[in-house]
Formats: C-alpha cells, sequence, structure tokens
C-alpha cells in the first residue's frame, strides 16, 4: 500500500511539474495555449495589424474586412480611445453590431460595404512611442520631431493600400471630437489614397472656444479627462474624486491649479503647458488647426460637421469651415453640416435634444442623405446631389440645401433696455442695471448635483439645451426679456455680442445668453411651456479686452466695451415666443471663479483674491449694450 501510493504520488509529480511534454502539461490547465476565435457565422474579417512609421514606431491597427469585399473603399478612424474597443463585440458577429458606437456611422460603413480601420494614435493603447495631447505639426518649435499626425496617417494610408488586396485604393478619414482632430491635420501634406476627410465636432482651437478655454475662461470640467487622457497608455489611472457633486469640489480647492496640485496633475506635461499658457500667445495660436489650414493648399475634399449644441467644441468646425471656403474657388471641396446635434449625436439617434423634438431622426436624415452619398461618390465615383452647405433650422425643424454659410450678411441690433426689456429699438436715456457677483456663491451651469464629465448616465451631454428658467430669477443674473413675436424672427449666422459694463473690481468674466423662450402653454408637449432654450452662450474673461494675447487689469468702475461672438445659429423664434438675453459674471463649475481682483495667472489665484464685485450694464443711450443678431430678411 505504502509503495504503491509513493509510485502514485511521484507518478502525478511528474505529470505536474516533471520533464514531461508540453502537452501533457497542458491537460492540467483547460486554457488552450493559444485561442483562436470562432467566426462561425461572422460576415467580416478582422485582422491585427502594427504598421510601421517613418521613424520605427508601430502602430496597432484593427482592419475589419467584409466577407466578399472586392474593390472596396476604406475609411479609417484613427484615436485615442482604444481601438481594440472600439471594435469588438464579443456578442455578435455582425459587422453592424461590431461598429455600433463611437466614432461609428455604421449603417452608412456597411451599408457602403466599406473596410474598416481604426488604429490607435502614438502613444495610446497597442501603439509604440510617446503621446502629446494634439501632438502639433513637425518641425515647429512645439514639436521639435519629424513625426506628426499628418505623417502617421499618411504612412498609414500608404500601408493600407499596398497590403489589402480587396480595396480599391481609395481612403475617406473620419472621426468625432480628437478622432475629428485627426482628419484635420490629415489634410496636411496628405496621401495621393486620401480621397476625402470628414471631420466631425473637431478639437480645433482649444483657446478660443473648443476643450479647454473659451475666450480665456478655463473649462475646469475637462481636468478629469486630462489626467485619464494623459498619466497612462491605457487610461487605467482614473480621476478619483469623493465627491457626488462637482460644484462641492471645485469650491473647497478654491482654484483650479490647487484642485489640480490635490489630484496629482502637476505630474503631466498638458498640464503644465495650460497653466503656463493662460493667455491666447503663440503656444495656442500656432497650433490652432483653422490657422494651420489656412496656410495649406486645399487638395482633399472635406465636410466638416458641427453640432449646434456641441457641449464640447462647438467653436472649432464652423473656424476650419471659414478657414477652407475662402479657398474653394469652385465651391466644390468645402462641404458643411450644421446639425441639431449635441457632441457626436449625429451618428446615433438624434430625434431629441434633451427636452427638445425635432420631428424626425436628424442624426439617420443626415448619414443616409449626406454623408452616405458624400462617402460613396469620392471612394466609389458615384454620382452625388449634396449642397455645399446643409444646415437644419430648428423652430422650424427643417433641413436646408444652401451654396454657402452665413445666409445673413448683415446684423440686427437687439438692445437691453431698462426695466429689463429687450428690443429692436434703443431707448434714448442712459441708465444701467446692476448686479453683485459673489465667487462665494457663483452661478451654475446646470442645476445641482453637478455628475462628473461622462458620456453615459448623466446630463452632461445635452446641458447646453438645459432650460434656464432655474438662474433667470437669480439677483445676480439679469434677464432682460421681449414682447411675444407677432411674426418669425429668423436668425442664420454669429450673433455679436456688444456688451458696454462696469465692474467694482480689476477683473471680471461676462457670461451672456440668447434664449428663445416658448409659449407658456405648448399643445401637445406640456414639458416645453414656458421652456428657456438657450439658441447661443458663451463666456468672454474681462482681462482679454484689449488683447487675447496679454492680460490687463480693468479699470474699476469705468464702463468698457467687449465684442465677442456667441456660437453660430440657425434658428427661428416663432410667433409667440420670447426672446431673451441674459448677462451674468460665472458660470460654475464648468469654469473657473474669475477672483475679480486682477492676478497674474488665474490658476494660482489665493483665497484672499476672491472678492464680490457690483457689476453695472449699460442698456440705454449711445452707449447701450446690445446682440447684433445675423436676422434673415
Amino acid at each position: 500500500m505504502i509503495v504503491k501510493w509513493l509510485f502514485g504520488a511521484a507518478a502525478l509529480a511528474g505529470l505536474v511539474a516533471g520533464p514531461g511534454s508540453a502537452a501533457t502539461a497542458q491537460a492540467y490547465d483547460e486554457r488552450p495555449a493559444t485561442l483562436k476565435p470562432a467566426t462561425e457565422g461572422w460576415n467580416y474579417e478582422r485582422r491585427t495589424v502594427e504598421i510601421p512609421m517613418r521613424d520605427g514606431i508601430r502602430l496597432h491597427t484593427v482592419i475589419l474586412v467584409p466577407k466578399g469585399a472586392r474593390d472596396a473603399g476604406i475609411v479609417l478612424t484613427r484615436t485615442p480611445y482604444n481601438a481594440e474597443a472600439l471594435t469588438q463585440n464579443q456578442h455578435s458577429g455582425d459587422l453592424g453590431s461590431i461598429l455600433d458606437g463611437y466614432d461609428n456611422a455604421a449603417d452608412v460603413i456597411v451599408e457602403g460595404g466599406y473596410i474598416r480601420v481604426v488604429q490607435d494614435v502614438r502613444g495610446k493603447y497597442g501603439s509604440g512611442g510617446t503621446y502629446v495631447m494634439n501632438r502639433p505639426l513637425a518641425g515647429t518649435d512645439l514639436n521639435p520631431t519629424r513625426v506628426d499626425h499628418a505623417t502617421d496617417t499618411f504612412d498609414t494610408i500608404d500601408w493600407l493600400v499596398k497590403h489589402l488586396p480587396e480595396s480599391n485604393g481609395k481612403v475617406a478619414i473620419i472621426g468625432i471630437s480628437y478622432d475629428g482632430f485627426l482628419p484635420l491635420m490629415a489634410l496636411v501634406n496628405p496621401h495621393p489614397a486620401l480621397k476625402a476627410s470628414v471631420p466631425m465636432n473637431p478639437m480645433v482651437d482649444g483657446w478660443r472656444g473648443d476643450d479647454w478655454f473659451h475666450n480665456g475662461a478655463f473649462r475646469q470640467m475637462n481636468m478629469s479627462y486630462i489626467w485619464e487622457q494623459v498619466a497612462t497608455r491605457d487610461n487605467s489611472a482614473p480621476w478619483v474624486s469623493s465627491f457626488a457633486d462637482e460644484y462641492d469640489q471645485y469650491m473647497r480647492a478654491g482654484s483650479a491649479g490647487e484642485l489640480g496640485r490635490l489630484h496629482g496633475l502637476d505630474q503631466i506635461g498638458f498640464w503644465r503647458k495650460i497653466t503656463q499658457h493662460p493667455a491666447y500667445d503663440g503656444f495656442w495660436q500656432e497650433q490652432a488647426m483653422d490657422r494651420v489650414l489656412a496656410q495649406q493648399p486645399l487638395g482633399v475634399p472635406v465636410m466638416v460637421v458641427h453640432s449646434q449644441w456641441d457641449q464640447e467644441d462647438i467653436y472649432g468646425a464652423p473656424a476650419v469651415y471659414r478657414a477652407l471656403e475662402a479657398r474653394d474657388a469652385n465651391n466644390d471641396m468645402v462641404y458643411l453640416t450644421m446639425g441639431p446635434w449635441h457632441h457626436g449625436q449625429e451618428v446615433g439617434e438624434a430625434s431629441s435634444l434633451g427636452a427638445v423634438k425635432w420631428d424626425q431622426d436628424t442624426g439617420k436624415w443626415w448619414r443616409h442623405k449626406v454623408l452616405a452619398p458624400f462617402l460613396s461618390h469620392f471612394l466609389k465615383g458615384t454620382p452625388m446631389d449634396v449642397a455645399p452647405v446643409t444646415a437644419f433650422r430648428s423652430g422650424t425643424n427643417e433641413w436646408q440645401g444652401l451654396n454657402a454659410w452665413p445666409v445673413s450678411g448683415g446684423g440686427t441690433a437687439l438692445y437691453l433696455k431698462p426695466g429689463m426689456a429687450l428690443g429692436f429699438d434703443r431707448a434714448a436715456d442712459g441708465e444701467t442695471a446692476d448686479y453683485v457677483s459673489d465667487p462665494a456663491h457663483p452661478v451654475g451651469y446646470q442645476n445641482r448635483p453637478n455628475k462628473p464629465v461622462g458620456y453615459d448616465g448623466n446630463p452632461w451631454p445635452t446641458w447646453l439645451a438645459d432650460d434656464q428658467r432655474p438662474v433667470s430669477s437669480r439677483p445676480d443674473v439679469l434677464t432682460f426679456t421681449g414682447e411675444a413675436l407677432t411674426a418669425p424672427v429668423t436668425i442664420a449666422g454669429v450673433p455679436m455680442v456688444h456688451l458696454t459694463a462696469s465692474t467694482s473690481g480689476t477683473d471680471s468674466d461676462w457670461v451672456v445668453k440668447l434664449i428663445d423662450v416658448y409659449p407658456d402653454q405648448v399643445p401637445g408637449d406640456r414639458a416645453m411651456g414656458g421652456y428657456q432654450l438657450a439658441v447661443g452662450m458663451d463666456i468672454f474673461r474681462g482681462r482679454y479686452r484689449e488683447s487675447l494675447a496679454e492680460a490687463k487689469p480693468l479699470a474699476p468702475g469705468v464702463p468698457l466695451k467687449y465684442v465677442f461672438a456667441l456660437p453660430p445659429a440657425d434658428h427661428v423664434f416663432l410667433p409667440g415666443h420670447r426672446i431673451m438675453v441674459q448677462v451674468q459674471s460665472s458660470w460654475f463649475p464648468l469654469y473657473d471663479r474669475n477672483p475679480q481682483r486682477f492676478v497674474p495667472n488665474i490658476f494660482f489665484a489665493r483665497p484672499e483674491d476672491y472678492v464680490k464685485a457690483t457689476q453695472k450694464v449699460t442698456v440705454a443711450g449711445p452707449d447701450a449694450s446690445y446682440i447684433e443678431l445675423p436676422v434673415v430678411k
């Protein structure tokens, strides 16, 4: 018995740890040495490759080829958001299901029979190399290397057209947000096989009005993004917060710089750059993509896609369109879409925006009537009937095909008036409307609690379309309201703010909102009764009144003129509606608080720098404040 037991134990030891074959050892690991996915029923082939760049770095690339594909165009997206995750659905072998998500106009890609390619940019997830936020062009002071997103796109396309026998050698590049910035970079010294570029909601100018600043006011709600995006290659270090309400987190920290210090952001190179460049200096100007592309030849057809309620990148697309359209002599290279969407909503279901309904799925309509024929024309050579500009007109809720945008070439003054009135005639006698701005009690940008920025399960995507009634009655918000309209007022262009105001402090922020006030009762839509829909809102940091590139203190108590643009609008104020304008001096915690006492760098303002200020807005006389509306006659 003892001998048999010893023999059995020895035999077992030999099987487990002895010099037996790998096959024998494998018997005690139920996982295969190399997993081969079952592809039964799949309607596509998945290939992963590491494409070499000119400096030897390899970029991780996922290629999805429809079964039976032949002479197919290629639709490319380059991303810092994980190519593997963006092209996987473990519960389906269907290409449409795989692509159902961010950045993918799945219906258009699948129905078009295109080869889908998604690639990690250098320094992120599966790709080699280092990561730089919105890596500037090579060979400049901002990027002394010889590689950038333009060269990486060129090298990627060159490899694809040489190694995909199923393709016809034609490539389109598309993407949203950061991934929309990359189709713009692809236009610099483009590869000959690049036949179309579709930048959707692109990051273009981080200071003027996209992710990081708006006219000098810092968008501190994006601090968590900076940390998660830059700290690690695979976004594995989360921004950790013990606050359920972002309002409390930012208030307790005081300044954005202090909150950054508490969260370890000082380790992040991009964060240090932001805090060192609070003004619109060369750092921002030289990498603004509308400025960059204005200096480049126009060689690739472009469809710029803009969301009219883009809560993240509302500045970039129209700016790029203006820069490119000026050089489109035959009006056949530059296309613009303006849709009633939040950031990226155009690739999903888009029949409403928060409480506002559009009477149709505007995203589906655009994808099938505009995007699909555009891609088919340039990747397959099919005829195309797409107008140079496709714009959705909210209010009447209808699509328009136009030759150019904006439609209105002139402006009509809408005056702020005494008694919190609003009208197209200016009040004669000089008066002011006053309020006290207190940094200890800032005006919120949406109802509390302010949940962390994200894409699922919170109100972030639609906050630009939120009802503005919650702040209308605050004593530190001036609310000017016009009479009920007896005829429609249509605007199609850029509303310009002409604000004359003084502050008792030496610095100030000015937030101006152009609002459509619905009638008290809306038949068939109870929720919209009295709703205050913002048609355009933005902020301007007073210290940049004289020069965006240099901060200067404001003269206390002196009425000064501020001129800045609201986001483009194509909207009809219908009969029975009222036009409203709101003015305030904080928009928290979306933007950092202005101390209202001039300091060299607001990122590092101290608690004692934050002071109350009395704000006076001129509402009558020759210097009366007004909004120049792009009214369509």
